[in-house]
């Protein structure tokens, strides 16, 4: 109820935009333009483009000022005749002609692509006695730059078509007032429509998601594989689809050009919003369906960098659904992204360390020193990492707590990855008492040997054990060895076991006093025994 509360906010808020530009900007924006493209062909009633022509005209007799919109004639007649045409000209076209306003030319040389010379259709009119087009023509008056006025030849045409249209049916119906008081140059009963018809619009549009969701839901689950019935599709984006739809079909409703082109915005805007919504669930989607894949392959080594695509097609997504705001909003793109570049430099320039963070995480993914789930070291931080994500990498460590390293320290320090082993280190060193004879040291080294070749999980090719030198205490042995084992945990079992063994071994010839594992391991994998 929330969300929808506040999409009819938003739909009404267009609305009221969407009438104060028709009021405001509208028959400005074509003198800006054509301003800004050939400063001196610049017109102050803005006929300095096809487009111009058409929305001045059709600004000019929403506000009833016919002086200016018989401006835009190209006719001979005097100033009651002429008003009368505009008036009449302005019904024909916001009854019969339907085009979108987007179509017409915003140079000042028209439609190129036409074939036609200094001269611009804009439209068919459809009539029961023979089709008539509605064509602009480039003119010159005196000493001013060239301007667009609506030809003499579609005008001869106008007085015949307008007896041709008939009173729009519901206005039969309709009291006086209604159609008489005006608000934002629309009579009363529209806005009472328009009140009407959103809601209507939105609960037709809920219902018709409704019954969508029923057929798509099965699919969905066929092909995500999902058991639980509960699951589905996000709702939202096919709500907002189908709301796009309906309000593109309101637009062949509409009693003036105007206001279809406005519908027709709408809908457009709106298709936009629910097209990259559902992108964005999508990549998501398939980014859940990716990752479940690689569980079952054993492949976490690809988490990573599947998160990494999934981030950047997100951010894609939304930077093009910016780009056709943008460019359903009428702005000029290329200037948009000249501007987006000069400020991305800028930008670049402040954010030195974040961007040297997202090329560092870039680096770490795809050249994977490390993985999501891998025990390393990095620096003096020992632990698992859990996320490598834009900015930086989060390590779990043996306290449990949580560091996160920037990925651009990252991607140049020395990183130390214990995940990829395929053997770990046994190397200890056992003092002796000096009180021990060299039989017995003989007959000790033969046995470590031998406990040590017998050992399944022991590689007999690196196995040894050696008298290594004299102390003032003791007599040290060395015993080393890999042992066939990647897990650590698996590794301190063994390495007990072995450890049992050579004090079997050692302890009836070792003396009293004297420590017999003074020494337990030498290079101990660097403090991973607490793991």
């Amino acid at each position: 109820m929330k969300k929808t509360f506040s999409s009819v906010l938003v739909v009404l808020g267009l609305i009221l935009l969407q009438r104060l530009e028709a009021q405001t900007a509208q028959a400005e924006r074509p003198q800006s333009t054509a301003a800004e493209q050939n400063p001196p062909a610049a017109d102050p009633l803005g006929r300095s483009t096809p487009h111009g022509t058409v929305v001045g005209l059709i600004e000019a007799t929403e506000r009833e000022n016919l002086d200016r919109a018989a401006e835009y004639l190209e006719s001979g007649l005097k100033s009651p005749g002429r008003q009368e045409l505009a008036q009449q000209l302005s019904v024909v076209l916001n009854r019969k002609l339907f085009t979108s306003l987007d179509r017409l030319s915003r140079t000042p040389d028209g439609d190129l692509d036409d074939g036609l010379s200094n001269r611009d259709r804009i439209g068919i009119v459809e009539s029961p006695s023979g089709d008539v087009e509605m064509l602009l023509d480039r003119v010159q008056r005196g000493q001013g730059p060239p301007i667009w006025l609506f030809s003499s030849r579609t005008l001869q045409e106008i007085p015949r078509l307008y007896d041709e249209i008939q009173p729009p049916w519901i206005e039969r119906y309709i009291p006086e007032w209604l159609r008489a008081n005006r608000w934002l140059s629309l009579p009363l009963y529209r806005w009472i429509a328009i009140f009407v018809l959103i809601p209507l619009l939105f609960g037709l549009a809920a219902l018709s998601t409704r019954g969508l969701t029923r057929v798509i839901r099965p699919l969905f689950r066929r092909l995500t594989q999902e058991q639980n019935g509960r699951k589905g599709p996000s709702v939202g984006p096919l709500r907002l689809l189908v709301l796009a739809v309906f309000f593109y079909s309101v637009s062949f409703l509409s009693l003036t050009l105007a206001t279809r082109h406005f519908w027709n915005r709408v809908a457009e805007t709106l298709m936009v919003l629910a097209l990259s919504w559902f992108a964005i669930r999508l990549v998501d989607a398939g980014a859940r369906l990716s990752l479940k894949r690689l569980e079952r392959a054993h492949r976490s080594a690809d988490t990573a960098l599947l998160r990494l695509v999934n981030r950047l097609l997100k951010a894609a997504v939304v930077i093009v659904t910016f780009l056709f705001l943008l460019y359903l909003s009428d702005v000029d793109l290329t200037a948009a992204l000249t501007g987006l570049g000069l400020g991305g430099i800028a930008i670049g320039f402040g954010a030195q360390k974040t961007i040297e963070n997202l090329f560092g995480g870039i680096m770490v993914i795809s050249d994977k020193p490390v993985n999501v789930g891998d025990l390393c070291k990095v620096g003096d931080v020992v632990g698992t990492v859990e996320d490598i994500g834009i900015r930086s990498t989060r390590i779990r460590t043996a306290d449990r707590t949580v560091v996160s390293v920037p990925n651009g320290q990252l991607a140049t320090m020395t990183l130390e990855n214990f995940a990829t082993r395929d053997r770990i280190r046994f190397q200890h060193v056992v003092g002796l008492g000096r009180q021990t004879t060299a039989d017995e040291l003989r007959s000790v080294l033969v046995q470590i040997r031998q406990l040590l070749d017998a050992h399944p999980k022991v590689d007999p090719t690196s196995s040894r054990a050696r008298f290594m030198r004299f102390t003032a205490t003791s007599l040290d042995l060395e015993m080393f060895a890999y042992v066939l084992e990647t897990d650590h945990a698996a590794f301190l079992a063994i390495q007990e076991e072995l450890l049992l063994g050579i004090m079997d071994i050692i302890g009836p010839i070792s003396a009293p006093g004297v420590d017999l594992l003074r020494a337990l391991d030498l290079a101990k994998d660097r403090g991973l025994a607490t793991r």
